[in-house]
């Protein structure tokens, strides 16, 4: 089992040489300029690299994308055998990643909640709070219902008072 740097760095280097392959050696007209390599993940034992993928497209474009990479597998695995010069090479599994569709969907909720914190805010635009504008004391004010004490009355004032 080789150790995580090994597999980063082979990682690394079979993203580069699948994108420059791609960009230059392939003819395939379904691989245009519209794939993208977002990413690469090897194995612990450097047996199985999967590279996730990007198109620009529509629906039809990616389904043509995906065949092209599984038709050109075997060129590009033998592109990243020279260029990695290792005793085994990996073999490639093409999976379409799901990042911008996720990012999208992302987007959309957060657009949704913009809209609505529209509709509140010009829901609340004319609306007046429920009490007081600021209902916390603050320090050196006195409220006559809470602050003060009730006195203690001696009988000899009520009595003065009455008469």
């Amino acid at each position: 089992m080789a150790d995580n740097a090994r597999a980063k760095r082979l990682a690394d280097l079979i993203r580069e040489v699948v994108a420059q392959k791609l960009q230059r050696g392939i003819k395939d007209p379904r691989l245009g300029s519209h794939v993208t390599i977002t990413d690469t993940r090897v194995t612990g034992d450097l047996r199985e690299a999967t590279v996730f993928y990007t198109v620009y497209g529509d629906d039809e474009e990616r389904a043509a994308a995906s065949a092209g990479l599984e038709s050109a597998k075997g060129i590009l695995r033998s592109e990243v055998g020279k260029a990695a010069g290792v005793k085994f090479t990996p073999t490639l599994t093409f999976v379409m990643d799901a990042l911008p569709d996720t990012a999208r969907n992302i987007e959309d909720l957060l657009d949704k909640a913009r809209q609505s914190d529209e509709k509140v805010r010009e829901a609340s635009a004319g609306a007046a709070y429920a009490g007081e504008a600021d209902p916390y004391r603050k320090p050196g004010e006195s409220d006559d219902e809470t602050d003060a004490a009730p006195e203690a009355v001696d009988a000899d004032e009520t009595d003065d008072t009455a008469k």
